[in-house]
């Protein structure tokens, strides 16, 4: 049976960023429409296609971007992995509006509830702490999309050197909020693999969002179909 959230928030919340907190708005048809202001058409299929390409290459290699110039090597080569992955046809616009192009298909946002959870949960005294897989452009998304001031501290697992599910990455959390050993934390995520994963072997409780009923009810787990399900009037 699937449990319930303890009625007392904790003194700290760790949030998944990807899925928890963010989305990614549309990138096929921005990338349709990026290209199309340069004169290039692709169907919506062919953008898939590279856009598939351009982000398997991107996760298995954005570990490694925990600098500013890691970052840039990496944008580069993903920006080649997509234009050898659209038709040749699309490559005549050249390297520099490519890259243009995929900055602006990959767009994020925060999913609908999030500012006002996010602030309900810090008046209610919560510390926020993001932790999340990702290399250090999460900064840039979290100022773009405004939600790096709704949180107290960011632990980025390319910076840290660090990936989920390593339970130091919540401890090292847990420290830049000024909290200890003996702090209430949850940690909040989608992904069981590494979410829940993670919160276990750092001995902090469990906390799943399944936005999209993937997984259904799981024994001993506390599942939420948004993040709106944190606040006391929903526990």
């Amino acid at each position: 049976m699937a449990e319930l959230l303890p009625a007392e928030l904790p003194e700290i919340i760790s949030l998944d960023a990807l899925g928890t907190l963010i989305e990614v708005v549309d990138p096929v048809g921005g990338l349709v429409a990026a290209l199309a202001q340069r004169g290039v058409t692709i169907s919506s299929e062919e953008a898939a296609q590279g856009l598939g390409a351009e982000m398997s290459y991107y996760r298995s290699n954005s570990a490694f971007a925990g600098t500013a110039e890691a970052l840039e090597q990496l944008r580069d080569r993903s920006t080649e992995v997509l234009t050898e992955a659209l038709p040749q046809s699309a490559s005549v616009i050249g390297f520099a509006a490519m890259r243009e192009s995929l900055g602006e298909a990959v767009r994020f946002a925060p999913f609908p509830e999030v500012d006002a959870v996010l602030g309900a949960l810090r008046a209610a005294g919560a510390r926020l702490v993001i932790v999340s897989n990702w290399d250090i452009s999460l900064y840039e998304v979290l100022d773009q999309i405004g939600l790096r001031e709704k949180v107290d501290a960011v632990v980025i697992s390319a910076e840290e050197g660090l990936a989920k599910p390593d339970p130091e990455l919540v401890r090292r959390a847990v420290g830049r909020v000024g909290g200890g050993p003996d702090s209430t934390v949850w940690h909040v995520g989608d992904d069981p693999a590494s979410d829940l994963e993670l919160a276990r072997a750092a001995g902090v409780l469990p906390v799943l969002v399944d936005r999209y009923g993937q997984y259904g009810d799981l024994d001993n787990v506390i599942v939420l179909d948004s993040l709106q399900g944190l606040l006391a009037p929903a526990r």
